[in-house]
């Protein structure tokens, strides 16, 4: 019976976000955090290409998020396991917003967001048991930030809560407060959307 046809009690989870772990705790999804290395470049793989589209970019990240995880695993003797990777970023008016640098960075991009809608666009994948990298999944969600004055934006920067999110907020925190409406996954938005998580696990044999 091949490794793919058997079934997995709980899958590495390639990521470092306390988010995705609790959304994983909310399936009932068994994992442990394969997480990179000393000497890993992680960011570097976030670069973007010129002129990439952010649909483009997320997929192409999460695949290369999920060929370093896989590689990862093999060298550092784990067992074998299906593992999950995902992506997110946050895209307006054709540009791409990861995670700002700092503060003033921070409140520079929710300048951009206030009194408008936005996408969030979150890849998933999953390398099987057997190393096979399954058709990555992209989740797109539209969220409306109401209009909003800069020193509200300046005291939720201080707060330190936009760093290392993309797009400078993270809809589960306090930034719920200038969100108005979404379309699409809230999951999705968290990072992981679930439904598809769920469906993607399933292929591989995960059991939850």
């Amino acid at each position: 019976m091949s490794a793919h046809s058997t079934a997995h009690s709980f899958v590495y989870l390639a990521s470092q976000s306390p988010r995705r772990q609790e959304l994983l705790r909310q399936l009932g999804v068994r994992y442990e955090l394969l997480l990179p290395r000393p000497d890993e470049d992680a960011e570097a793989l976030e670069a973007e290409l010129p002129g990439e589209l952010a649909d483009a970019y997320v997929v192409r990240v999460c695949a290369l998020k999920a060929q370093a995880a896989r590689d990862r695993l093999v060298t550092g003797g784990h067992a074998a396991a299906p593992i999950l990777v995902a992506d997110t970023t946050v895209t307006i008016d054709g540009l791409i917003l990861g995670k700002p640098l700092h503060e003033d960075d921070a409140v520079a991009m929710l300048e951009r967001l206030v009194g408008r809608e936005h996408e969030v666009l979150t890849a998933i994948a999953v390398v099987d048991a057997e190393g096979a990298l399954l058709e990555p999944v992209l989740s797109r969600s539209t969220v409306r930030f109401a209009a909003v004055e800069r020193a509200a934006l300046q005291r939720y920067a201080a707060t330190g809560e936009p760093l290392g999110k993309a797009g400078a907020y993270g809809i589960q925190g306090r930034a719920a407060e200038f969100i108005e409406r979404i379309d699409g996954s809230y999951s999705g938005i968290m990072g992981l959307p679930l439904c598809e998580t769920a469906a993607l696990l399933r292929v591989a044999r995960v059991e939850f």
